[in-house]
């Protein structure tokens, strides 16, 4: 049997070999493909965990409610704004009768001109009373600030003469707790007579 020539056959075989060759430009094998990144390395690192603060004891934020005084004796709620701590007491002579004089504390919070001004105060004051005499809430501010007198539990002052407690007239300088309000007290004789908030901001006066 004759066989084919084999010319053919090389021949495609080197037609083959130089469209290869063509391909990679300058007839060098082609490089071997550029290698990609472990695919670990494209996922980002997680942040390093942080520490939690650690709160300040007794600080409280700007926008925490004011904690609302044990008891049921104190009338409604204080919104906000919420007032600043008490930061002095002021302590004036109410009125004057034949045998005893009836003496009023307020207590006043500040240096803070923002505050007092956002809730009705616009004379440039920067201490002012938790709220306007008057306002419905003033109470509950008041009670929730001031805290309750040592002696009665009430909410409100707690009053001395001379440095005793206010427990009732003896001839000397004394003092008795007004019945209805904590923030005002009956006072007998010449002396220094006090109104502390629980907090231990004082306020006083002096009667001849």
């Amino acid at each position: 049997m004759r066989r084919a020539p084999l010319k053919p056959v090389v021949l495609a075989l080197s037609l083959a070999a130089s469209l290869v060759a063509g391909s990679c430009g300058d007839g060098q094998a082609p490089t071997e493909p550029e290698r990609l990144p472990n695919a670990a390395a494209l996922i980002p690192a997680a942040p390093a965990p942080q520490p939690t603060p650690t709160p300040t004891p007794g600080a409280v934020a700007d926008d925490e409610p004011v904690p609302a005084i044990p008891g049921g004796d104190v009338a409604g709620s204080c919104g906000p704004p919420f007032p600043p701590p008490v930061s002095q007491v002021n302590v004036k002579l109410h009125g004057q009768q034949a045998d005893r004089a009836l003496l009023d504390a307020t207590p006043l919070v500040g240096p803070d001109a923002g505050y007092c001004r956002q809730i009705g105060f616009t004379d440039g004051r920067s201490f002012c009373p938790v709220r306007p005499e008057g306002h419905p809430e003033r109470q509950a501010c008041e009670a929730a600030r001031v805290g309750r007198a040592s002696d009665t539990g009430r909410p409100g002052p707690t009053w001395s003469a001379n440095g005793r407690p206010c427990d009732g007239a003896d001839g000397a300088a004394s003092c008795v707790n007004h019945p209805g309000n904590q923030y005002l007290a009956y006072a007998w004789g010449s002396g220094r007579f006090r109104a502390c908030a629980a907090g231990g901001v004082c306020g006083e006066i002096s009667l001849p």
